[in-house]
């Protein structure tokens, strides 16, 4: 039990000093104390503006973080390397995603990517300090994406999201493993292979990616070298220009050992969707981890205005926007997570009239609480928050 100082219990005052931080970093030890004990002191006024100007990634209420590399890795495809500011959590498991905010003409643009690196990763020619790394393709529809991958300068300061996701490699790793990637939905395996490699864990892993040509290979040269050293991985290119898209009864021919192995699947919605009815058809979707980047968005709502009932703004917007984004786009802080309908991160109750969920078109009313990146206006309707 703590020790008590005229009433005070001197693990309480601790507790009370290190508030406001305790949010952003779990680890802070003394200077997490410190930036406590003067965000009190300096309440209301916190001393973020402050500490801005001496570092843009000293903060004590929000993870920051400054762009120091953009590394081309194909014609319409980037990697971002990412120095964090205080309190980013480099203790996440490989396969988790993180968000991150760019400020583009005046406006904040939030986006979920999967993390490229290994835990704990750093790199000489940063100075040794630990760094983060995320990957991201263009997309013809992405605002953001085509921002990142071609206008984005280094230097830039972002804003992050805690590491987040399901879609991990255990460690140590099972004994057999295999990875079905295309596309860009190599991205949070590469971070597995990279961690496998750095803790020297290859075990018996194989890799089947698709991609339509060999250009558009995201981090080949890579896979080839981590192939050719790790005689405990085998990666398999499959050129869909060439080819056609690779038909999952070729497996038996491919991996014969399929069924035995602890598998993980990202990619496009429709492979997604084979590949989990393959799985349950052959009786193994115990074994099967999938990660979707896409929202599948089977209904609309029928737009109208949204009302965020505490701050009194308001959006006008049709019904294929999520309410995430209606209030983001008026300056309201949004709760959000993955952005996909699946960490739950974002939910908040509904005011008063309806809005419809993205996915599948069920309704909700006044009193329920919705998802509001898979959620969007059915006429006008108002949000607790």
């Amino acid at each position: 039990m703590g020790s008590k100082i005229g009433g005070f219990s001197v693990r309480g005052v601790r507790a009370w000093l290190e508030a406001p931080a305790a949010s952003v970093a779990e680890r802070g030890g003394k200077l997490n104390m410190l930036r406590g004990a003067v965000a009190r002191v300096t309440t209301p006024l916190l001393p973020d503006d402050y500490l801005h100007l001496a570092n843009p990634l000293w903060s004590a209420r929000e993870l920051r973080g400054r762009i120091v590399e953009v590394r081309k890795e194909t014609a319409d495809s980037a990697t971002l390397v990412i120095q964090p500011g205080w309190g980013f959590d480099f203790t996440y498991q490989p396969g988790q995603y993180i968000g991150i905010g760019i400020l583009v003409d005046g406006r904040w643009h939030w986006r979920s990517y999967s993390l490229t690196c290994p835990p704990d990763w750093s790199a000489p020619e940063h100075g040794g300090k630990r760094l983060i790394s995320i990957a991201v393709k263009a997309m013809p529809e992405g605002f953001l994406s085509s921002h990142l991958v071609s206008g984005v300068p280094v230097g830039t300061i972002v804003r992050l999201a805690a590491p987040k996701g399901g879609f991990v490699l255990p460690y140590p790793p099972p004994e057999k493993v295999l990875f079905l990637t295309a596309g860009s939905g190599i991205t949070p395996v590469m971070s597995m292979l990279r961690a496998m490699d750095r803790r020297e864990v290859f075990t018996d892993v194989a890799h089947l990616h698709s991609a339509r040509t060999a250009d558009d290979v995201m981090f080949g040269d890579e896979l080839r070298d981590l192939h050719d050293r790790n005689p405990g991985f085998r990666t398999h290119l499959h050129l869909t220009a060439e080819r056609g898209k690779f038909a999952l009864t070729d497996l038996d021919t491919e991996f014969p050992d399929w069924r035995e192995r602890h598998t993980w699947a990202c990619g496009p919605a429709g492979m997604l969707d084979e590949i989990e009815k393959h799985w349950r058809d052959a009786g193994r979707s115990d074994r099967l981890h999938v990660e979707r980047f896409e929202i599948e968005r089977s209904a609309v709502g029928a737009g109208g205005t949204v009302t965020f009932g505490k701050t009194g703004r308001t959006a006008e917007v049709d019904g294929a926007t999520s309410l995430l984004e209606a209030g983001e786009s008026v300056g309201v802080q949004m709760p959000f997570g993955c952005r996909m309908g699946i960490c739950q991160t974002c939910v908040v109750t509904v005011s008063s009239g309806h809005v419809r969920d993205l996915r599948n078109g069920d309704e909700r009313r006044e009193g329920d609480k919705v998802q509001t990146c898979v959620s969007a206006a059915a006429g006008d309707c108002t949000l607790d928050i």
